[in-house]
């Protein structure tokens, strides 16, 4: 396979992948990037972030990560609480809510995930 193809296959499946992320966040009541955020904190360290983490991690602006922090709080997703270490710093978690919603989602992915990372294993260097 030259390096076209399976960068053109690599894209294709990676494609696949994030269209059906969104159809299974939708299936879940979560917004795509809902399920972005929540995925976000919950790979976090300690499954705990802060909005400057996110921003740095979601490649989006400070405050476009506030205002879809604040959706998924009202929406039940997320909680804030002061940092321990520093209580100028907001700490973010999931909810219970919030983590039934991404786990089912990440379930639902399994096979997606095994497929895409098939495609990356035989990528060329």
């Amino acid at each position: 396979m030259s390096d076209y193809a399976a960068a053109a296959a690599f894209r294709a499946e990676l494609r696949r992948f994030l269209r059906r992320s969104e159809e299974l966040a939708r299936e879940n009541r979560l917004t795509p990037q809902q399920h972005l955020l929540l995925l976000m904190i919950a790979g976090a360290d300690g499954a705990t972030s802060t909005v400057s983490a996110l921003v740095e991690r979601l490649q989006l602006t400070q405050s476009t990560v506030t205002e879809l922090v604040q959706r998924a709080e009202d929406a039940g997703l997320v909680s804030r609480r002061p940092s321990a270490a520093d209580g100028r710093v907001v700490e973010l978690t999931l909810t219970r809510e919030g983590e039934k919603r991404l786990a089912s989602v990440h379930r639902a992915l399994g096979a997606e995930r095994h497929q895409l990372r098939e495609i990356v294993e035989d990528l060329p260097d």
